[in-house]
């Protein structure tokens, strides 16, 4: 299967100033596949160190951290000569070792010329502990497929290059194509072992197997996180989080009977294990986003609209039956796909508007800055006089243009300056803007 991420790892491999990079994601989103996708196509040698599967190699970096010892203790026990140009080095579940982490700077101080990959699922807990040497790696985040990714890996190319380029002007057909193409996405997800089994099978029922087992291994991981969290305080945040995408976050909605501060530290660790995002809210948009977002008022997307559906025990049927896309689970797969979708694209914080007024319920999906302009974003279906927020947030604020995304056809109501996309353009448009 196609990644793009691949090509940013090509982008990597050919620095002249390059780092050793650390790969971050959730687990199982596919980092140590494009790493030895990567080492099959570009390198001669590969040595995979596995700290999960293969403890003893911890005690390499229990001594010193000096970059040329190690690797000549590699050497031996692995028989795979270590030469910089040649060999790609993968220190892979590198959480369990966290001296490993630490020793990356020395590996860029000493022997720069080699060719050095890190990864982990839980790095964040593991990063809470050291000294994490800033200046001296180079990270990249690893997201679960997008949509075009699930359209390349069923072998639609055009249609995966219409999803993945400027937004053009589209037959009906083909619409219809894209949104049924959409549909089976959402309950597939982009969770590559789960797309790969539908790729092979065309079976979601087979798929959304694959689906139970990662949701299970998620739960098995809890007892690493750190600190420690209640365990069924944190499974039932767990579920929480994944049916309430789109709604404003209250720790005590996320759990029954658990103080507010054990709810929160388990929403925090879903968090640091990329298995949530949190969304916070800003009442008035300027530079920089973060300062001004709210501590207190956020939303959550979870991370893959797939697993989101299992969690929830969300019968597949009920996706498949409706026409409008937009009407399955009161549009929640909706926002939960633009969600993720912006954040495959942009690989970085969202955003979303919220009016800070007394027994105001306004608010904006997304707000989007892009190209010195704030671009408020909503996911739904209806005419102008049905957009009450994006009416209030418009007529306050005066953006340039403002985003409906939608199962229709695109659409413009140009003296309102608001611009209805069909939902499958989401990362065309943070990629590309407008331009049509």
């Amino acid at each position: 299967m196609e990644r793009y991420a691949l090509s940013d790892l090509m982008k990597w491999l050919k620095k002249t100033r390059r780092k050793p990079l650390l790969l971050r994601g959730a687990r199982q989103v596919g980092k140590t596949w494009l790493v030895e996708k990567l080492a099959n196509e570009e390198f001669k040698h590969f040595i995979k160190i596995d700290f999960e599967a293969n403890p003893q190699f911890i005690s390499f970096f229990e001594k010193d951290l000096d970059a040329q010892r190690i690797c000549s203790e590699i050497e031996l026990v692995s028989g795979i000569s270590i030469t910089p140009g040649k060999t790609l080095l993968f220190l892979d579940e590198i959480q369990a070792c966290p001296r490993a982490i630490m020793s990356l700077r020395y590996f860029y101080e000493k022997i720069p010329e080699l060719h050095v990959i890190a990864a982990g699922s839980l790095l964040e807990f593991a990063l809470s502990e050291i000294s994490f040497p800033v200046g001296r790696i180079q990270t990249m985040e690893v997201h679960p497929m997008s949509f075009s990714e699930f359209l390349l890996a069923l072998d639609y190319q055009q249609a995966a290059s219409i999803c993945n380029n400027p937004i053009s002007e589209i037959s009906a057909p083909v619409h219809n194509f894209l949104l049924e193409q959409l549909r089976i996405y959402w309950l597939v997800g982009g969770m590559p072992e789960s797309v790969y089994e539908y790729v092979q099978t065309k079976s979601i029922q087979q798929a959304t197997e694959i689906q139970d087992e990662i949701c299970n291994t998620y739960r098995l991981d809890f007892g690493k996180y750190k600190p420690k969290t209640d365990f069924t305080c944190l499974n039932t945040v767990f579920s929480a989080v994944a049916a309430k995408v789109g709604q404003q976050i209250k720790y005590t909605g996320l759990a029954k009977d658990y103080s507010i501060s054990t709810i929160k530290k388990a929403y925090e660790n879903l968090i640091l294990a990329r298995i949530t995002s949190k969304i916070k809210s800003v009442s008035s948009p300027g530079i920089p986003l973060e300062v001004l977002a709210s501590k207190k008022k956020f939303k959550s997307i979870f991370l893959d609209i797939g697993l989101m559906n299992r969690v929830m025990e969300l019968d597949y049927s009920e996706v498949l039956r409706y026409d409008n896309l937009l009407a399955i689970y009161r549009g929640q797969l909706a926002e939960q796909f633009i969600g993720q979708e912006l954040i495959f694209a942009l690989n970085k914080p969202l955003y979303y508007w919220s009016r800070d007024a007394k027994s105001s319920n306004a608010e904006i999906d997304f707000l989007l800055y892009k190209q010195g302009t704030f671009t408020p974003i909503e996911v739904k279906d209806g005419p102008s006089g049905k957009l009450r927020s994006l009416h209030l947030y418009r007529n306050e604020f005066q953006p340039d243009y403002s985003i409906v995304f939608h199962s229709g056809m695109m659409a413009e109501i140009p003296e309102e300056k608001i611009l209805f996309l069909p939902l499958y353009f989401a990362s065309s448009f943070v990629q590309y803007g407008i331009n049509i």
